[in-house]
């Protein structure tokens, strides 16, 4: 046997031990792991999951694995989490070891783990402790967020007046509004609702969303080595998030020109005077790149949850206006029409204190959750999940958990009332997740929701121009988000 030949054959018999040592190891790894369907190499689990029916594949698993299972997102192993028990334990009971954060491939390579929402260790405990005081402790001495919110409501307001009663999508009216709170926030201004910039960005936002949870977002979830190179919509994601960058940057840039540290205006002005104080800490994370980062994850998130969830809640209404004249009527009870709703209503209005929470468990704007991650090895449920392992808990296995509640596919506040009509909390809504990752923007969401919908119908009737019986609240768009179905809305003035 020649010397080439021989070589070759023990490169043969090398690299089969190395395949049958590493399919050894995977075997044995997998061993300790939750149970799971068998994946295929590279393709992993993709027989198994229907990528434009995600949530209906993962249901399917939990019936025959349980709750807690182990799938393969193409060559990426992810532990899925079911129902509220689950879910509970791992994220409350296990709250440090479940508190990293996971890989989102549509946007991993973008973020790079700078921004508050994507960032692990002590950079993420650094900005989300920043983030909150200065969101819980804004106004400086000016006006509040509750303000804010209500003079954004009010040109809302002007915007539906205009429409005459007119069938109108509200989809864009609603998204320049809740942008504008955000952005008060952030940036220290609003912008007009004509803006040719503010309305593209807002369209880019709600584009990615709608590519990130439909057939070619999720299968870039599973194959983001090998789609990355290849053409289709998932593009667009970069595309737009470039631009959404290009746009936080050169308002960061603004606010450095004219910058006083003695009258910061808005979160970028805070975080800047947190920039100088720790200029001479080497473990410091309060830099550009995180500013611009943390800034773009807040604009991002709460422009198009809060929207999409008020979208969904005006469809609803009109779909059982039963429910609301309900509102109405503890509307003019408790606050008139004198005067602006105020956040202090919230606590003398029961029903309409469930209805906004059903609306969020219903409406289930983020059912996948953003992934979680092992922030160590652990112990959970007689299984071994290493560090770095990613952990999808699914909330809309929450919210939708027939445990917690009855007939959870079925619009009912009654899933918040007790006998007495008293609000009832209930320990499974968790819409903006739970644990040591739960949005951060939780209070202000909440805030929102409550005083739109109730200035809202202060004013006006939500009337379909179509038989309310045919109104269809499925989502058109079911992944990472659940889309709001696109709808004609007449405002009517009372």
């Amino acid at each position: 046997m020649e010397l080439g030949e021989s070589l070759f054959l023990l490169l043969v018999v090398c690299l089969s031990a190395l395949t049958l040592i590493s399919q050894w190891s995977q075997m044995a790894q997998r061993r300790h792991l939750p149970p799971g369907p068998t994946p295929l190499p590279i393709l992993g689990n993709l027989l198994q999951l229907k990528a434009h029916d995600m949530l209906g594949s993962f249901k399917k698993l939990r019936d025959q694995y349980g709750p807690v299972f182990t799938v393969h997102l193409g060559p990426r192993r992810v532990v899925v989490l079911y129902g509220y028990k689950a879910i509970k334990e791992a994220l409350v009971d296990h709250a440090e070891e479940f508190s990293g954060r996971g890989h989102l491939a549509t946007v991993d390579d973008f973020v790079q783990g700078f921004g508050v929402a994507f960032a692990n260790g002590g950079r993420w405990k650094q900005l989300r402790r920043f983030t909150l005081s200065t969101l819980r402790n804004f106004g400086m001495g000016k006006r509040s967020i509750e303000e804010r919110i209500q003079e954004e409501a009010q040109f809302l307001l002007e915007e539906f007046r205009k429409t005459n009663g007119l069938p109108f999508d509200p989809t864009f009216f609603l998204s320049r509004s809740i942008s504008n709170v955000i952005c008060s926030i952030v940036f220290g201004q609003r912008f007009d609702y004509e803006d040719r910039d503010f309305l593209s960005l807002l369209a880019k936002i709600n584009e990615n969303f709608v590519v990130m949870s439909a057939t070619w977002g999720q299968l870039y979830e599973m194959f983001s080595g090998v789609m990355s190179f290849l053409p289709g919509p998932h593009k667009r994601l970069f595309r737009n998030l470039d631009d959404i960058y290009a746009f936080v940057a050169e308002r960061v840039k603004v606010n450095e020109a004219s910058f006083d540290r003695e009258n910061p205006r808005d979160f970028i002005d805070c975080f800047l005077i947190e920039m100088e104080k720790e200029s001479k800490n080497p473990a410091s994370e309060f830099h550009l790149k995180t500013l611009i980062m943390t800034v773009l994850n807040l604009f991002i998130a709460g422009t198009e949850t809060v929207s999409s969830t008020l979208r969904f809640g005006f469809l609803i209404l009109m779909k059982y206006p039963e429910v609301q004249a309900k509102v109405v009527q503890e509307i003019e009870d408790v606050i008139g029409r004198g005067r602006m709703p105020a956040a202090e209503d919230r606590a003398r209005m029961p029903y309409t204190d469930a209805v906004i929470h059903e609306i969020q468990r219903f409406a289930d704007v983020i059912p996948m959750n953003l992934p979680r991650a092992l922030a160590r090895t652990a112990q959970f449920r007689g299984y071994t999940l290493p560090q770095g392992t990613d952990v999808f808990p699914l909330l809309t296995s929450v919210l939708k958990d027939p445990d917690c509640f009855s007939n959870p596919e079925n619009f009912n506040p009654g899933h918040f009332l007790d006998e007495q009509g008293h609000f009832r909390k209930n320990d499974a809504f968790m819409p903006f997740s739970t644990g040591k990752r739960i949005c951060a923007g939780e209070g202000l969401a909440r805030m929102e929701l409550f005083l739109y919908l109730t200035s809202l119908l202060q004013h006006f009737t939500l009337a379909s121009p179509v038989d309310p019986q045919e109104l269809d609240l499925t989502p058109p768009v079911s992944g990472f988000a659940n889309i709001p179905p696109t709808y004609q809305l007449c405002a009517v003035p009372r």
